[in-house]
């Protein structure tokens, strides 16, 4: 069973490697979306470079990624195996060694993560980002606080799924410490604008 739990963890992190903005991003218009932009490979990065349509199918990509990753490690382990394997699929998604570890920030991946493990809270986290971003056209802050509010929403489902979204929450915030110090200095890109940094 363990040997089953670790392929299952392990399968999660090479799903996560699966970089849709890069292959989306090749298809669209024959670059490398890592050289364009910010550099994130993520869908803020393509909407941003190559537009709305190219970005929702990023971004629906890389959500999938995190609801199948839980699904494997629901079947191949249960329920703790499952969090881990969201959590795997995520830190491929981020640091994908496929990718020479440069991904992107993890947002839609994490999305699908928290919609396979607890739809009602994902959904609470989802409207939360949604607002911001409509009210203040930051992609990063609407992102930042709305997966914040994912471990202290989790804590009512028990201590384990508080971890497990605290985990999500730092990975998160970690990835998007350059656009919180821009954000800070009031430099961060809002939609419709071009990144200003690389």
């Amino acid at each position: 069973m363990m040997f089953m739990k670790s392929i299952a963890v392990l399968l999660s992190y090479f799903i996560g490697n699966f970089s849709t903005s890069m292959i989306v991003s090749k298809l669209w218009a024959n670059i490398d979306i890592r050289k364009y932009g910010s550099g994130n490979a993520g869908s803020t990065n393509v909407l941003r470079t190559l537009g709305f349509k190219p970005a929702l199918v990023t971004f629906i990509g890389d959500a999938l990624k995190g609801i199948l990753a839980v699904w494997i490690g629901g079947k191949l382990g249960g329920t703790d195996t499952a969090l881990l394997c969201g959590i795997a699929a995520i830190i491929g998604h981020n640091w994908p060694v496929l990718f020479g570890f440069k991904g992107g920030k993890g947002i839609a991946t994490s999305i699908g993560v928290g919609l396979a493990v607890n739809q009602i809270v994902a959904f609470i986290c989802i409207a939360l980002g949604i607002m911001i971003v409509v009210k203040t056209k930051y992609v990063s802050l609407g992102s930042i606080t709305a997966i914040s509010l994912l471990p202290i929403l989790f804590i009512f489902s028990g201590f384990k799924y508080f971890l497990f979204g605290l985990v999500l929450a730092l990975m998160a915030i970690f990835q998007h410490r350059q656009n919180i110090q821009r954000l800070l200095k009031g430099t961060e890109s809002k939609i419709g604008q071009k990144s200003r940094t690389r």
